[in-house]
Formats: structure tokens, sequence, C-alpha cells
């Protein structure tokens, strides 16, 4: 397993810049424009340490983020994301976006906090229970 990063949702591109760019140090390493999603992804990295990132996300319909909906998740990297799911799933966690796309999960921690699984690699070929399986809450 390997980190990969965490994700802050942003209200001004400009001014999340110049805090964590210009402010506190860290380098736009990567960014995204979704035109079909309607959001912008920029990934922030301390100097030297691109591997562990910050994503800030920009939705650009405006959204009042209340109750801590502008902290994201964590995302980790896995080598067999069916069998990670499988493990977690056998141990009472709930799997709330099932990796039926063979590539992307999402559960969460006992405290709530979302986490997000990505296939390492490829996806993998569509699997069941996965394939057919539905969202449970929120993640």
């Amino acid at each position: 397993m390997r980190y990969l990063h965490t994700m802050v949702r942003i209200k001004d591109i400009d001014q999340s810049l110049h805090f964590y760019c210009t402010l506190f140090g860290l380098q736009e390493v990567r960014r995204t424009e979704n035109e079909k999603g309607r959001f912008t992804l920029i990934f922030l990295a301390a100097p030297g340490d691109a591997e562990a990132a910050l994503e800030l996300t920009y939705n650009w319909d405006s959204e009042d983020y209340a109750g801590g909906r502008n902290f994201g998740h964590l995302a980790y990297e896995v080598d067999d994301i069916y069998a990670t799911c499988r493990n977690l799933m056998d141990n009472g966690v709930t799997i709330n976006r099932p990796p039926r796309d063979g590539h992307m999960a999402f559960v969460r921690s006992p405290d709530g906090i979302s986490i997000e699984i990505l296939q390492k690699g490829g996806s993998l070929a569509p699997a069941e229970p996965w394939a057919s399986m539905g969202n449970t809450g929120s993640w």
C-alpha cells in the first residue's frame, strides 16, 4: 500500500494558491480541469516530496462547505482493490462506493473520515460481487 494524497475543497483558487504555495512553500505539481464534472484539481507538494500530495478541489459551481465538507478524503493505492475491499468487508467495514470499475472504492474510518482506495496500475476487470453492488451511504 502507498499513501497518495489528502483532498480538501477550496472556494478561491488564487487565494488558496497564495496560502499554500506563496506563504506555506508548497509547489504545484499537477493540474486537471474537468469540464464535464465542472471542477479543477490542483495537486501540491513540498519541494522534493511530490509523492505525498495535497489535492485542492475547486468546484466551479459555488457551494457552502458546512460541517467539514471542505475536507474530502485520504487516498491509498493498493495492489489488489478487490482483495483489499473483501478484507475490509469481511471485517465489518461498509464499502460505501464499491470498486465496480475495478479501479476506485470508498470506505469510511471509524471516525467518519472518507478513504479512497485506488487500484495500482490499470483497472482490474469488473468482477462480482462488486460490479453489481450499489453505493451505501455517502463517502
